[in-house]
This record gives structure tokens, C-alpha cells and sequence, in this order.
């Protein structure tokens, strides 16, 4: 492949990029001004909250029970042999809470919820069923994305909060088998080193997460043009680019409130 063709690729992408990010932010622009006016369908959203919350509940506390005993495995094998395993406890708390709980849950919610999200939006556009719901001057931004947005963005905190506690639960029972270390020293490692300030992060960084996933997967759905098989192309980049989001805010917003500065000050 020749150079100019390699920067017109890349060019291509770069401007293909642009236009999504413009588009997903231009829908939830449009998704908050229906919020704020109060035009919201209360039974879509107790129903997609229970198909993005409720049924992930499982998978979610699954995944964080073992990341939780992996986690505390590993650090209680070395710091045992340093005798500073009563640390254990307030390591694997913050780890768990300032980063595993809150982007694990948001990955899962993911690949379950949101890839269900982008197919049933798409299965919709490509069967013109949002060219009638536009014919009959329904919007489909507040019929069908205010709602699973509200519902991931009130699902992921809540089951980021589960996902904490299940992980330091798994964490706490592998430090017991593998260091002995007592559950008291273990909580009192936590109520040490874990601040109020990490918990209230790891939420607000959830409900980031909810929004980039709902409003990435649902701008998604409604760009797939063609058929059967660009429904699972758009289902495929839908967890893709929303993966890619969810983890590149999580740099930004632990750069913003966990670095130097909040470190030295606190």
C-alpha cells in the first residue's frame, strides 16, 4: 500500500471518528433536552431498567467476586512474604473500588445490555420501523433512547456499589485461606485506607460509563443502513467503540480525581 494511501486510510478514519463523536454527543444533547422538560416514558424506563440493571445483576457479581479473589491472591502471596499482609485489605478495597468495580461492571453491562441495545435499534431502523415512528411524529430519540439512557445511567452506580462489595467479599475470603489473615484485620485494613471521597468517584465514574454505553450503542443502531448483516456489524462496533470510550474516560477522570494534586492534598 502506498503512503498516500495510508493517509488518505487514516484520514478516512480520523474523519469517520469525528462524525460519531459529534453524533453521540448531538443525541444526548437531544436526550437531555427531553429529560429536562420532563418529556420521559416512565414505563420504558422501569422496563430498560430492569433489562440493563436487573438481568446483569448475575454476570456482574460473578465477574467481581472472582476479579476480587484474583486480586487479593496475588498481592496476599507477596505481601505475606514481607510481612505486611494486614495491608492486604485496604490495597485490594482501593483497587477494587477506584477502578475494577466501576470498569468491569460498565464492560459487562456492555457486552450483555449494550450489544442488546445497538440490535434492537438497528433490527428497527433497517425494517423502517423509525421511519414510522417518525411518520407518525413520535420522536424516536425520546421513544427509545431516553429511556435506556436514565436506565444505564441510574443501573451502573448501583451496580458498581453490589459489585464493590461482592469483590472485596471474594477478596477477603481468598486472604483468609491463603495468609490467614483474620477478617478483622482485613475490615480494619479498609476503614483505614478507604475514604468516602473513592466510593463517590467510583459512582460518578459509573454513571459516566452508563451514558458513553447507552448513548454509543444507541447512536450506532440508528446509523446501520442495509440488512441482516450490517445489524451484527453495527452489534459488533457497538461493543467495540463503547469499550474504547468507557475506558479512555476512565484515564481522564482518574487523572482528574486521583492524581498528583488530589494526593498531595489529601
Amino acid at each position: 500500500m502506498s503512503k498516500s494511501r495510508i493517509l488518505e486510510h487514516w484520514s478516512h478514519s480520523l474523519d469517520t471518528l469525528l462524525e460519531s463523536v459529534g453524533r453521540v454527543t448531538v443525541l444526548l444533547a437531544h436526550s437531555g433536552g427531553f429529560m429536562l422538560r420532563g418529556r420521559i416514558r416512565w414505563v420504558s424506563w422501569v422496563d430498560e431498567t430492569v433489562s440493563i440493571g436487573v438481568q446483569s445483576l448475575p454476570m456482574v457479581l460473578m465477574i467481581s467476586f472472582i476479579a476480587g479473589s484474583v486480586l487479593s491472591l496475588q498481592t496476599a502471596q507477596k505481601f505475606a512474604q514481607t510481612g505486611a499482609e494486614t495491608y492486604v485489605g485496604g490495597l485490594v478495597s482501593l483497587a477494587i473500588t477506584r477502578e475494577i468495580a466501576p470498569i468491569f461492571t460498565a464492560l459487562t453491562v456492555g457486552a450483555r445490555a449494550g450489544t442488546a441495545i445497538a440490535s434492537q435499534i438497528a433490527n428497527m431502523q433497517v425494517s423502517e420501523q423509525i421511519a414510522a415512528l417518525r411518520i407518525m411524529h413520535v420522536s424516536p430519540i425520546r421513544y427509545l433512547v431516553v429511556p435506556k439512557l436514565m436506565a444505564a445511567f441510574f443501573s451502573l452506580p448501583l451496580l458498581t456499589m453490589l459489585s464493590i462489595g461482592t469483590a472485596i467479599l471474594g477478596g477477603m475470603l481468598i486472604a483468609k485461606s491463603v495468609t490467614n489473615l483474620h477478617y478483622s484485620l482485613f475490615l480494619d485494613s479498609i476503614w483505614l485506607m478507604l475514604k468516602p471521597y473513592d466510593i463517590w468517584v467510583s459512582l460518578l465514574k459509573a454513571g459516566v460509563f452508563g451514558v458513553l454505553l447507552a448513548g454509543i450503542c444507541c447512536n450506532v443502531g440508528l446509523m446501520t443502513q442495509g440488512g441482516a448483516k450490517d445489524v451484527g456489524q453495527s452489534t459488533t462496533k457497538a461493543a467495540v467503540w463503547s469499550s474504547i470510550a468507557i475506558m479512555i474516560a476512565d484515564f481522564f477522570l482518574s487523572w482528574l480525581f486521583f492524581g498528583s494534586s488530589y494526593e498531595l492534598g489529601r
